[in-house]
């Protein structure tokens, strides 16, 4: 077999180079050891070191292998050459037998992976010949590669000569098979390692040159930078300009070098300079750095700035790190940032920014408020696990005093009436005791029961059981029982009875002593008492938190309904004018982009060609100011048009009217001068706080006569709960109760009217109160309303308040009156106040009855910068009056509202049974059986009406005796709460209730007083609440039945038509309101309309329980709060302001 290979070996590759004249002898073996020959393979390549580079340095041999299988001599490969056979220029070095032999020893793990075999047993003789063909000229470029081949090569020629003589010795068959494959092998491990060092210095190469050009490059960058720089430096002065930078084209994200010329600036004779500077006037990412002297000459100064991606100017001046400033002339320097983003890109950054910040703020907030909380817990526990060991000290030693009494007269024995045995015991001792029941009052009783307890009945009663009648004993009727001995005990006490609790009759109690006897103890009675106390202690704690658990549940789950229900009130205030203007999402979030919607059909837009939007945000003053007017397109939902726009994040307000032009002339809707406004929530900045003072006569709970002063309350507070300042002006009657108002003391005095005015100061409900008590007596008369003076009491008033405003610097914006007794205040301020001092306030007047002082309310309504009346059907019910109708314009109606806090079935204390909607068929029963139980009346499962009301014709009086007459005969109760002013009326309503009490006095009660627990009590256990006024501004009464679940039954007439929806006729009319029907409504004012809503409401309760039931339910959930009308008035504030 002959086989030709293609060897490369190095030029220089000493013994190991084989001439073409000489031939090796490869002698195969037959057989099978695949594992030495792979072995011995393997261990040959990994010495030859020399063979990597054997390809590569050039050489090519020609390999002939010939085989004779009749010859068995052993042939020992070897390199028979001398020294001067090499190559010329070429000297082998010498071998180094020890080294050769420590290559062996420690060569590498064999690789068992390649197995090659030269076999071929068709022939009979092999002959292997290595041809050197004639070597190529080869010069080496690297002088790194050529060292580590001499050395390689030099050292594993040594190594090869030696292992090719111990795989000779060791097997003669395969040796030259082996050193064959070996060869190539090496050859081919020598190629790349080659092949990496010429690539690695080809990299190096590379590198150096692409240096040794960027170097260049950079030279000849800086040689064209100077001659630039010195070309902008002359510009600039031949300009008359001291600063220049570089490049002149200034772009985001930038190194950027800026230039001063020290001696024409302010900072010539200074040795240090510095620049101050920020980016986006003055608002963004502050920076100081100092200038260093350039080389160009002429005095320049330098340093370098970056500008970052979000610049789009930089703002900078000079200094000397000290006092000394270069400023331009106090304008600053400044160079504008090219191809980045412009203004309101940046202020969204900012805002984005702030937005993060106020996160942070706000979470550090609420942790340090959590942190203080943890820590007025842990003083609270504190103070109050103090007074719980006071109170079980005190405990302890009460019961101890009480029990030494009772230890002194007790016994243990009294043979003749009872004994026990054994006589001494101890706890938890089982005892018998025995009775003679023929020695006391139980001699006839047939059975016997001991009730018993232990230390003078702390526990109350512990022990029952029955006696047993002992057969055999002499003397007596003698009877016995076993007894535990309760533990801590120290005196047992116990009477005899005929039967046990709640069936005895006669009884035993040792003539009203009864029966004690001593208990043993084995501890110390210090030791005792002690124990006595701490367990005492336990209690008082467990008991105390178990309440405190029932407060913070009840606390939490009340505010939890409350933020529902201001959350659902909130959606149907944005849901109420969607038959003009709605939002998609509903509900406005800052930087996120809203569809308006808009339905031109119930506008004065109706008909027009084309819609234009125009808005802005925050009251119409954000930063952007007026939005571009957008033309609004045709939306798929019919009539309605559409545009989007995009919310900023610092709008709290989005404010908008609709044109039927792009232009400013045309049609506006505008809201009757209201304009829209849809509240923004989630942005960075908050709406500012208005400063609103109420000037009024009344104020509940301290000065109360009517609605008034429920009103001047209860939206006072709503508009403060709304982050807006709230302060009220009242008159210091003598007949205030001031048990109600908080932190009162005097606050100043001025004078006024030619006397002296004291003003003192409280907190009544959480609002600030301003309290004037001017020192000539006009409000010491006792009452509030009454005197044959009240107009020239409360116009006194009104000025003293003004001037109190005037004089103590205040600068309200809205200074809101109320009816007749304050309506002053619109005038005066008008004609004398607003010139001097409080130009800022505008007037807000409020109607709550037209029925008294109309010439007032009609001057008021001419100087008043908005007016309002209760309710908006009230409104157009008094549209026409003389006194109203000029001023319709800025004329509006406002529902009034009811707190919440004060009419509150859940936290109501007058009530047996709390409740929610949740329970309120339970909550309604209980107060209903409560009520019956308090007046005397039937305890049965009827419907029951209530009526709580002024007794005046205004509220219907006939129509009151109708219907209770009326209720009677369909078999229900009737409970009347309130009284008359005129003593006419009030004789009618008496001679009424006695009529009552002798026809109906199970289902019937009149209380003609006022009581205020009994009025929670009839809203709570009635089904109906009856308010059939002939006229009726707002009404509170029906809202507040409402809160508690019972249903109204009212006439359709003013704030009663606008609150309650007929349950069979006023499906749509609720709905356009955001609500479902709540009850029954009448519209005549005689008997058959009266009698038309009772009769259907009764008829309701018997036959359709469960839908009544579910119908209370609906109208606890339905918000009658002053939530919707706080930001109604809130609306009318800012349109008074605008």
């Amino acid at each position: 077999m002959e086989v030709s290979l293609q060897v490369h070996t190095p030029f220089c590759c000493g013994k190991t180079v084989l001439r073409d004249k000489n031939h090796v002898k490869i002698k195969p073996f037959i057989g099978s050891h695949p594992s030495r020959r792979i072995n011995l393979f393997s261990q040959f390549t990994q010495s030859c070191s020399w063979y990597k580079y054997s390809v590569i340095a050039g050489f090519s041999h020609q390999i002939i292998a010939s085989s004779d299988f009749s010859r068995k001599r052993r042939h020992k490969v070897s390199t028979p050459r001398a020294n001067d056979s090499a190559p010329k220029g070429f000297k082998p070095k010498p071998s180094n037998s020890r080294k050769d032999q420590k290559a062996i020893e420690g060569k590498e793990a064999l690789n068992p992976s390649i197995s090659i075999e030269v076999v071929n047993p068709t022939k009979k003789e092999s002959k292997t010949e290595v041809k050197i063909d004639k070597v190529p000229e080869f010069s080496q470029t690297t002088k790194n590669v050529k060292n580590d081949i001499t050395n390689e090569i030099s050292e594993s020629q040594l190594q090869e000569n030696t292992q090719i003589e111990t795989l000779s010795s060791e097997n003669e068959d395969d040796e030259e098979a082996s050193m064959m494959l070996k060869l190539e092998l090496e050859a081919k491990l020598r190629k790349q390692k080659i092949e990496e060092l010429l690539k690695k210095e080809k990299e190096a190469e590379l590198i150096k040159k692409k240096m040794e050009e960027e170097v260049l490059r950079k030279k000849m960058e800086e040689k064209l930078r100077i001659q630039e720089l010195k070309k902008l430096a002359n510009e600039t002065l031949v300009k008359g300009e001291k600063v220049f930078c570089y490049p002149k084209l200034v772009t985001p994200d930038q190194d950027i070098e800026i230039f001063l010329n020290r001696t024409v600036s302010s900072l010539c004779d200074e040795s240090e300079i510095l620049i101050m500077g920020a980016f986006n006037d003055w608002r963004y990412k502050s920076f100081s750095v100092k200038l260093d002297k350039t080389n160009f000459g002429l005095d320049w100064w330098s340093c370098k700035v970056h500008v970052p991606k979000e610049a789009y100017k930089i703002d900078f001046v000079f200094f000397n790190g000290k006092d000394v400033y270069e400023n331009n002339e106090m304008k600053d320097f400044c160079i504008f940032v090219e191809g980045g983003m412009d203004v309101f890109e940046f202020e969204e950054i900012l805002l984005q920014e702030k937005r993060r910040e106020l996160e942070r703020l706000a979470k550090e907030q609420f942790e340090r408020e959590k942190q203080l909380e943890e820590q007025k817990r842990i003083e609270a526990e504190k103070a109050s696990s103090e007074a719980d060991r006071a109170q079980a000290r005190a405990e302890a030693e009460r019961r101890r005093g009480i029990l030494a009494e009772v230890l002194e007269k007790a016994a243990n024995v009294d043979e003749n009436v009872w004994y026990i045995k054994p006589s001494e015991f101890k706890w938890d001792d089982i005892i018998k005791l025995y009775y003679n029941k023929s020695a006391g009052p139980l001699a006839n009783a047939k059975d016997l029961w001991i009730l018993g307890g232990y230390n003078n009945w702390r526990d109350g009663l512990s022990i029952v059981k029955k006696l047993e009648k002992l057969e055999r004993k002499n003397g007596g009727d003698w009877w016995y029982v076993d007894v535990v001995v309760p533990n801590r005990s120290l005196v047992l006490d116990w009477v005899f009875a005929d039967g046990p609790p709640q069936h005895a009759s006669l009884y035993d109690n040792n003539n009203r002593k009864d029966f004690h006897a001593i208990v043993s103890i084995s501890v110390p009675h210090e030791l005792f008492w002690a124990e006595e106390e701490h367990e005492i202690y336990k209690k008082l704690q467990t008991e105390r938190r178990l309440r405190e658990e029932e407060i913070h549940a009840k606390a939490e789950k009340t505010a939890r309904l409350k933020a529902e229900t201001k959350e659902r009130t909130m959606k149907t205030f944005l849901l109420s004018q969607k038959n003009v203007v709605y939002t998609d999402p509903l509900e406005v979030r800052a930087g996120d982009v809203v569809t308006v919607f808009y339905n031109p059909v119930n506008t004065v837009l109706n008909g027009k060609p084309e819609v234009w939007f125009r808005g802005s945000f925050n009251r119409w003053t954000h930063r952007l100011g007026l939005l571009p007017p957008q033309k609004m397109l045709p939306a798929e939902n019919g009539t309605h048009v559409k545009t989007s726009v995009k919310v900023p994040l610092d709008a709290y307000v989005m404010d908008f009217v609709f044109s039927e032009k792009e232009t400013d002339d045309g049609v506006f809707d505008n809201k009757n001068g209201m304009d829209y406004h849809i509240p923004v929530s989630g942005g960075i900045t908050k709406e500012p706080p208005m400063h609103i003072v109420h000037i009024s006569v009344e104020m509940a709970p301290i000065a109360k006569v009517g609605g008034l002063g429920d009103v001047v309350t209860s939206l006072s507070r709503a508009v403060q709960d709304l982050n807006h300042n709230v302060d009220i002006i009242l008159p210091k009657y003598d007949i205030l109760n001031l048990s109600n108002v908080k932190d009162f003391g005097f606050h100043k005095s001025y004078s006024w009217g030619g006397t002296e005015i004291k003003v003192w100061f409280g907190k009544v409900e959480g609002l600030s109160v301003y309290f004037l008590e001017p020192q000539n007596g006009l409000f010491w008369k006792g009452c509030i309303y009454g005197c044959n003076n009240d107009g020239e009491r409360f116009g006194f008033f009104c000025h003293a308040a003004l001037e109190f405003l005037l004089q103590t610097g205040s600068h309200p914006d809205v200074i809101h009156c109320h009816d007749w007794s304050s309506a002053p205040v619109a005038w005066l301020f008008k004609d004398e106040y607003m010139h001097y001092g409080l130009s800022k306030a505008r007037i807000v007047f409020t109607i709550h009855n037209l029925e008294f002082g109309a010439k007032l309310i009609g001057k008021a309504m001419t100087y008043a910068d908005k007016a309002t009346t209760v309710s908006p059907t009230y409104s157009r019910e008094v549209a026409g009056n003389p006194v109203i109708a000029p001023h319709l314009y800025k004329f509006h109606g406002i529902l009034n509202g009811i707190d919440p806090d004060m009419w509150d079935p859940f936290n109501d204390k007058f009530l047996p049974v709390s409740y929610t909607s949740e329970n309120v068929v339970e909550g309604k029963k209980a107060a209903k059986e409560a009520l019956q139980q308090n007046l005397g009346l039937k305890r049965a499962d009827l419907p029951l009406v209530g009526i709580i009301t002024r007794l005046t014709h205004q509220k219907g009086i006939h129509l009151i005796k109708h219907a209770i007459w009326r209720a009677l005969d369909r078999g229900s109760q009737v409970v009347l709460l309130g009284s008359a002013p005129d003593p006419r009326i009030q004789n009618d309503f008496v001679n009424l209730a006695s009529q009552l009490h002798s026809t109906h006095n199970d289902r019937a009660r009149l209380c003609l007083t006022y009581d205020e627990p009994l009025s929670h009590l009839i809203y709570a256990g009635a089904d109906f609440i009856l308010v059939p006024s002939i006229f009726e501004p707002c009404g509170l009464t029906q809202l507040t039945a409402m809160r508690y679940g019972s249903i109204p039954i009212v006439r359709k007439t003013g704030g009663l038509y606008d609150t309650v929806f007929d349950v069979e006729h006023d499906k749509e009319r609720a709905q356009s309101q955001g609500l479902v029907p709540n009850g029954f409504n009448f519209e005549g004012a005689d008997a058959a309309g009266v009698d038309y809503a009772v009769n259907r409401a009764i008829s309701a309760w018997y036959e359709s329980r469960d839908w009544f039931n579910s119908l209370c339910k609906l109208v606890m959930e339905q918000d009658w709060s002053w939530n919707r009308p706080a930001l109604d008035y809130l609306e009318l504030y800012h349109a008074a302001r605008k």
